[in-house]
């Protein structure tokens, strides 16, 4: 773990390329596809323009390279900013508020300073490894079983790029499965704002099927931070190296965590 001062410059660093992102995000919503990346998958030029500023303004701040979904870079465990520019790309391009800027610092192999800012909602909310989630400003308490009104657990996305992983017919099962639990799946279309509600007591439990770090590293963290339960998708320990996540409070990550595995045993 780094000195806590060049964690505080790091954080501060942060706090300032978000900020000048967060206006360009919200200037250009709506904007329309502009590079097509798959079926149904794609970038808007608000996508490449915010992360363009996110890279010059961490890199030019800190020394520390960036590793973004856009523009790809090396992904170095050792010591890299992860970017996600706009999480939830279609809502926005829709103008669905469930979208968001994902920005966080991977030192040493974990995620140390995070940033979820899902500017439509007016919700900034970052972490910084060892200290509260603060929202808006707010250091908040950490999450509990009483913290959300209705046991809900986020499905940020129906689609995954693992299919061999995830399969279609797996991923659809998990919604039906966990339907029939205590909790109420909901489907946002944003990872990111998924594992963030875990960490603001919204949801009480998400599930991630990405394989994509720049979509889960700074929600793992945001929830580790909350006092959350992080594991990958089989139950193990979170890592860099992870595909998809699992966080909630303990009894909530114990339905959807169990329910993913009951559904998983074909496969397995």
């Amino acid at each position: 773990m780094p000195h806590p001062e060049e964690l505080e410059r790091y954080t501060r660093a942060a706090v300032d390329a978000v900020a000048r992102a967060r206006e360009h995000f919200v200037s250009e919503l709506g904007a329309a596809p502009a590079l097509r990346k798959g079926p149904g998958d794609f970038a808007t030029d608000a996508d490449l323009a915010i992360e363009a500023m996110l890279r010059e303004d961490l890199e030019l701040a800190t020394g520390i390279g960036v590793y973004g979904e856009e523009r790809g870079g090396e992904f170095n465990p050792d010591a890299c900013w992860v970017l996600d520019p706009i999480d939830g790309t279609s809502n926005y391009s829709s103008g669905n508020p469930n979208s968001a800027i994902l920005v966080s610092l991977i030192l040493d192999g974990e995620p140390v300073v995070a940033f979820t800012d899902i500017p439509l909602l007016n919700l900034h909310v970052h972490a910084v490894a060892g200290g509260p989630v603060v929202c808006n400003g707010e250091a908040l308490p950490p999450v509990g079983q009483e913290s959300a009104a209705a046991a809900q657990v986020g499905i940020g996305s129906v689609g995954s790029d693992d299919r061999r992983r995830f399969p279609a017919s797996q991923r659809l099962a998990l919604i039906g499965a966990l339907a029939e639990t205590d909790l109420r799946p909901r489907i946002s279309g944003s990872v990111g704002v998924d594992l963030a509600f875990v960490a603001l007591g919204i949801y009480q439990a998400a599930v991630s099927f990405s394989p994509y770090i720049w979509d889960n590293a700074a929600g793992v963290l945001l929830a580790r931070c909350a006092g959350a339960v992080v594991t990958d998708t089989e139950g193990n320990p979170w890592t860099v190296n992870s595909t998809g996540a699992i966080v909630g409070t303990p009894e909530a990550h114990a339905t959807a965590l169990s329910t993913m595995l009951q559904v998983q045993q074909p496969r397995l």
